[in-house]
């Protein structure tokens, strides 16, 4: 019985209630056919299942967990349900089940499995209510057959991660987790009664997953789950970054202020529009609130940034709403809906932590669509040449399911075929084969379409238990396993697919045949068996029709094992120079039979791989002999028995005694010699003893016969001998030793040191010519034996920086191109065949001063970096220069020459301004620096250009006068050559003040000031520009704006008076400014055109109408003003004409006194307006679009 529990997650303690007082605990499923009714109890996470047992005991059971129940008499027993129940019989592979749903739920039989089966948590509970009937549970443990697992049960509430987080872990924590949930809830609702706004941009997002309802009681509920998808719930997307602040711990009056109009803006947010609407989605878009910003520009303020919320049900619109999507975009896509189901939607806004009210909820229902997949059928009976199938009707997605379609692979494993197609839910399908293996799926159809096909089940027809096979064959036998074989039995079906079981029994233990293996295979290897144990088999062949007779019984044993490896050899006795005596243990485990050798090996050294047989035979010592003296010998032993070689023993290491080592070579040069110094390299003896050498001495003296003195002794193989003359021969002699003692000495080696170069020079004489001139003199030093060929000068002004000037044979050289008053260092180095010797003492020498370096950097200096602006670009120029080198006296002053007769001397300041030059003129300037002892060199000449002179100011003229507004214009235009592109203007106007403000500057040569009055002076001058600098102003230029016109008028009105007698009128204007106003009333007639008035009178009466004739009548207003003692006009524009027709009318014959036939002019004036008619008929089209919003909401969306 699966019940769909929807509870907190720690829920109240079930109570026993009259449907756990009908059903029991059902361990596992018995084998067999069997009249018991089977009820599956599904518990889903964080559920609590309490039961009473046959024996009275109680048992809960936690979430997840499938449990399944029996009854003992095969009856249905009777099943109460809580209040939004229902219970529904339904059969699958034979079993009737019984499922209990809420009212409002649909079965899916189609939906995805259940989790894996958790095994049942139970613990004691307090006493229940008393049991009126028990079921007693089949005897038996252990968990429910994987034939019995509920392939289809109601739509899956829980997903895995939710699953495994209900564990056993859960089970622990559960009591803490429910006091934890509990203090939250307290916490919310006092927040809620304080008045605290609820911030869920900073909570995380109410879980989509779960919907519980109050009252919860053993697994049922009032409320059921609401959920937007037929195959799950909805998950809230997440669109862009969320941006929020948490709020204040203190709010001020601003703040609360804020909030306040932030909630009264948020407000305003309408219901969403819902568009593209199918059968399992919709488009939900809404638009922005009214805020602030809307329609104003402000840029001291950035638009706020606001987050909204959809939220979805389909229980109503006072059902539960669901959070679907929470984002920033006014877009949403609502996927996974139910077909033919109606939906309700609202949207609400948040803005800076503050939530605003939820919208208007819009409605609107999904279509119908094809149905969803049905679930696989259910074999209800079999025989040997029929299958029996029943199957429920899908999810019919608002349309009636009409047919179903079967199909069948007709038992070959290829293309399904069809077997059946119309409306009833049993079919049998006949004409089959006996034991075959057949495959089924069924769709369902409705108006929409045909569904997806259910899954592949397969369903075997009846058939007969296969013969006994032929006893298993041993194929392979090793020490801890077997190998065994066998065949298929004689008369089996070539299509019908057998299993076998292998059953073995050991004597020793005494349980009988017990199965060791159960597939299709035709072999099988036994392993971790006993070493030489002797066992016997049998064999089963089966089929879905049970199992056939055991084979002949058969016996094999396993193969001996092989011994364990011997001890580690060992010597006995003393070490000797040519023979050694070994021993050894035999092995701890011999493998269940005796050792009937023992080979012992040896390696003579102790890296290699060689082994050589020194023993073969049954004793466990052995002598070995012809070894050699301080040789390294490695021995290992194995032993052999009838179950095989061992492995090989511990290796032992062993020395034989050793000698003294022999005579060495005589030792040879390791490389080239040098003159106080000779390499020796020897080689080792050609016998070392039998040991190896661990030192060498090396002697030396001047000839064979003087005495000896050690050079060397230790370990390596070469030495050098130092401190030793240029050109001399010496005598070298070696001998070696090993742990026995040393050897005797090698032959006499004798050997010659090189020549040496020459010895140090002493420090050079220095001898000043001039202030850059310097002569060095040095002499000749030691040449240790060959004679000196080179001398090398260096030169510098640091000692440790001083670089090659010469290089020669000479004893002198003269230093030129020095700097005066600076401090020189040399050294002098000799070199002869043999190289170069050290370099001599340092000497040092200071050049007397001299008159300054020539200036190196000269530049002309930009106005804006000077420290005061210049009295005219035109007729001065700054320069700079950089100090150059004063050497040895300080500078004094500069000359600066730029083309005049006489240069400029100035003091010690490195710049100067050259004043009362000519404009645009070039000029060559050049500077020149002077000390105490003379004058230096002219720096290089810069080249440099005076600026001209600033521009005289244009003509200012008034090209166009208006009422508001003067378009002035000066100069002649961008495209003559008096004027360069680089020249800018600033025209300025006098302001109430007096004072003249800038208002245009830039190229072009004309502007218009606009927003001036009527009739009033204005006065302007300008100014040109350019790089040169500002030119003068001119003088102040004068004009007068003109009068304004008066305004439009409306339309005039025309009224009948008396017969044939109409008055025209129309609305006064105001005198301008003390000026007085005119009106002209023009009629027009076709295309003729009279003027019937003029005056300053509103109104105006005409008659002498004619009868069905068309007049229009238009007024123009005009102002009349005094202008050097004449009066002018100044007429403004005519407003909209009017239309007037005078039309025939008959009287009344029963009302008329005067004669029949007699006719009366009836004045019928059309004094609609253009913007009257504007306006009627922009009431029509909204009255239009009203219209067809009604009739679109109640005939399409309805």
């Amino acid at each position: 019985m699966n019940i769909p529990a929807m509870m907190s997650e720690q829920p109240p303690c079930l109570e026993a209630t009259a449907l756990l007082n009908e059903v029991a605990l059902l361990p596992h499923m018995p084998s067999g056919d069997s009249v018991q009714q089977v009820i599956l109890v599904q518990v889903n996470p964080g559920e609590t299942f309490t039961i009473r047992t046959e024996d009275g005991h109680i048992q809960c059971i936690q979430g997840p967990a499938h449990v399944p129940m029996m009854s003992p008499n095969g009856s249905m027993p009777p099943i109460f349900v809580p209040p939004g129940y229902m219970s529904q019989v339904v059969e699958e592979n034979g079993v009737r089940k019984v499922v209990v749903l809420p009212h409002s739920a649909e079965f899916h039989p189609s939906m995805a499995p259940p989790p894996p089966h958790v095994p049942h948590y139970m613990h004691h509970h307090p006493p229940m209510l008393h049991h009126h009937h028990v079921y007693p549970p089949v005897p038996g443990s252990g968990e429910l057959p994987p034939h019995f697992i509920h392939q289809h049960p109601p739509p899956h509430i829980y997903t895995e991660q939710e699953a495994l987080a209900h564990g056993r872990n859960s089970l622990i924590h559960q009591d803490e987790r429910a006091m934890k949930m509990q203090e939250h809830l307290r916490k919310r609702l006092k927040d809620r009664q304080l008045g605290v706004p609820n911030n869920k941009l900073n909570s995380p997002p109410p879980s989509p997953h779960r919907s519980y309802s109050p009252g919860v009681q053993n697994g049922y509920g009032k409320g059921h789950l609401v959920s937007a998808m037929p195959t799950g719930p909805i998950k809230p997307k997440h669109a862009g970054k969320m941006r929020s602040t948490p709020p204040a711990e203190g709010q001020t009056p601003d703040s609360e202020t804020d909030v306040n109009r932030i909630l009264e803006l948020l407000s305003n947010v309408a219901k969403p529009t819902v568009s593209e609407i199918q059968a399992r989605s919709a488009v939900l878009s809404w638009n922005l609130p009214l805020t602030p910003h809307n329609g104003e520009k402000n840029g001291d303020h950035t638009a706020p940034s606001l987050c909204y919320e959809i939220t979805v049900s389909n229980n109503g619109r006072n059902g539960v709403f669901k959070s679907v999507y929470l984002g920033e975009e006014t877009t949403f896509t609502l996927p996974d809906l139910k077909p033919a189901t109606d939906y309700h939607v609202r949207v609400s806004v948040t803005c800076s932590s503050v939530k605003g009210p939820v919208s208007e909820a819009a409605s609107f229902t999904t279509e119908c669509s094809e149905p969803d997949p049905p679930a696989p059928p259910k074999l209800l009976h079999r025989t040997k040449n029929s299958i029996v199938l029943q199957w429920k009707a899908p999810n019919d997605n608002g349309s009636k399911v009409t047919n179903f379609l079967l199909e069948y692979d007709e038992g070959k494993q290829r293309v399904f075929k069809e077997c059946y197609y119309g409306h009833a839910k049993q079919y049998k399908v006949i004409r089959l084969s006996p034991s075959t293996k057949y495959a089924f799926r069924i769709a369902a159809e409705n108006d929409m379409g045909m569904s997806a096909f259910s899954e592949v089940v397969i369903y075997h027809t009846a058939g007969s238990t296969p013969p006994a096979p032929a006893p298993p064959r041993l194929a392979r036998v090793g020490v801890t396993w077997l190998t065994l074989e066998w065949s298929s039995p004689s008369g089996a079906s070539g299509e019908e697919t057998l299993t076998y079981i292998l059953e073995m029994e050991e004597e020793s233990l005494g349980y009988g045949f017990k199965p060791k293996h159960n597939g299709e295979e035709l072999s099988c290897t036994l392993k971790n068996l006993h070493r030489s144990t002797s066992y016997k088999f049998r064999v089963f062949a089966c089929n879905i029709e049970g199992r056939s007779s055991p084979s002949e019984v058969v016996e094999y044993s396993t193969s001996p094992d092989k011994p364990g490896a011997p001890g580690k050899p060992s010597i006995k006795g003393r070490s000797h120079t040519r023979c050694l005596k070994i021993v050894w243990d035999p092995p701890k485990d011999n493998g269940g039979a005796e050792v009937t050798k023992y080979v012992l090996e040896m390696s003579e050294s102790l890296n290699g791989s060689k082994w050589d047989m020194a023993y073969s035979g049954s004793a466990r010592e052995c002598l070995c002999d012809n070894l050699s003296p301080g040789s390294w010998y490695r021995l290992r032993v194995y032993c052999v028995s009838c179950g095989g070689q061992s492995q090989v023993s511990e290796v032992f290491s062993v020395q034989t005694a050793a000698v003294a080592p022999g005579p060495c070579q005589p030792p040879h040069l390791a490389g080239r010699p040098k003159p106080r110094e000779i390499p020796l390299r020897w080689a080792s003896p050609a016998m070392d003893g039998g040991a190896p050498v661990i030192e060498y001495t090396v002697e030396m003296s001047e000839t064979d016969q003087a005495s000896r003195r050690q050079l060397y002794q230790g370990p390596e193989t070469d030495c050098t001998a130092s401190n030793l003359l240029p050109g001399q021969t010496y005598c070298f002699w070696v001998k070696a030793a090993n742990q026995a003692g040393y050897g005797p000495f090698s032959d006499t080696w004798e050997a010659s040191t090189a020549p040496g170069s020459p010895e140090q020079c002493r420090a050079p004489q220095l001898s000043v010519q001039a202030a850059t001139c310097v002569l060095v003199s040095w002499e000749s030093p030691a040449c240790n034996g060959a004679e000196v060929i080179e001398y090398r000068l260096e030169w510098g002004g640091t000692k440790g920086c001083m670089q090659l000037v010469y290089s020669g044979p000479a004893l002198s050289y003269e230093v030129k191109g020095l700097v005066p008053s600076t401090t020189y260092y040399c050294r002098v180095q000799a070199l002869n065949i043999a190289g170069a010797g050290l370099f001599g003492e340092v000497a040092m020498v200071t050049t007397p001063a001299a008159v300054p370096a020539a200036v190196s950097v000269l530049e002309v200096l930009e106005e804006d970096s000077l420290p005061d602006p210049l009295p005219s670009l035109s007729t001065c120029l700054a320069v700079q220069w950089q100090e150059p080198c004063c050497h040895g006296a300080d500078i004094i002053g500069y000359n600066v020459d730029f083309g005049e007769r006489q240069p400029l001397s100035v003091g010690r300041s490195t710049s100067c301004v050259l004043k009362n030059l000519q404009p645009d003129t070039t000029y060559r300037i050049r500077v020149q620096a002077v000390n105490g002892v003379g004058a230096g060199p002219f720096s290089h000449s810069l080249k440099t250009k005076t600026k001209p002179l600033p521009p005289d100011p244009p003509h200012l003229e008034c090209a166009v006068f208006g009422h508001q507004s003067l378009k002035l214009k000066w100069g002649e235009g961008p495209s003559k050559n008096q004027l360069t592109s680089s020249t800018q203007y600033c025209l300025q106007i006098e302001d109430k003040n007096g004072r003249f403000v800038c208002i245009y500057s830039g190229p072009c040569h004309t502007y218009k000031v606009q927003r001036l009055s009527e009739s009033t002076a204005f006065h302007f001058r300008i100014q040109a520009h350019n790089d040169a600098g500002e030119g003068p102003f001119s003088h102040v230029y004068t004009f007068t704006t003109t009068k304004s016109p008066p305004a439009q008028l409306k339309a005039p009105k025309v009224q009948q008076q008396e017969d044939n007698l109409y008055e025209v009128t129309w609305e006064p204007l105001q005198p301008m400014r003390g000026d007085s106003v005119v009106y002209t009333l023009h009629r027009i007639s076709g295309r003729d055109i009279e003027q019937v008035y003029k005056g300053p009178e509103t109104s105006f009466l005409f008659r002498n109408v004619q009868l069905s004739c068309e007049y229009r009548f238009r007024v123009c207003a005009g102002r009349q003003y005094q202008d050097s003692g004449v009066t002018q006009e100044l007429w403004g524009p005519y407003s909209p004409s009017v239309a007037f027709t005078v039309q025939r009318q008959e009287h009344d014959p029963m009302v008329a006194t005067e004669p029949a036939g007699g006719e009366q002019a009836v004045a019928r004036g059309s004094t609609m307006t253009d913007e009257q008619l504007t306006l009627l008929l922009l009431v029509g089209f909204a009255v239009v679009a009203i219209l067809f919003a009604v009739v679109i909401q109640y005939f399409v969306i309805k």
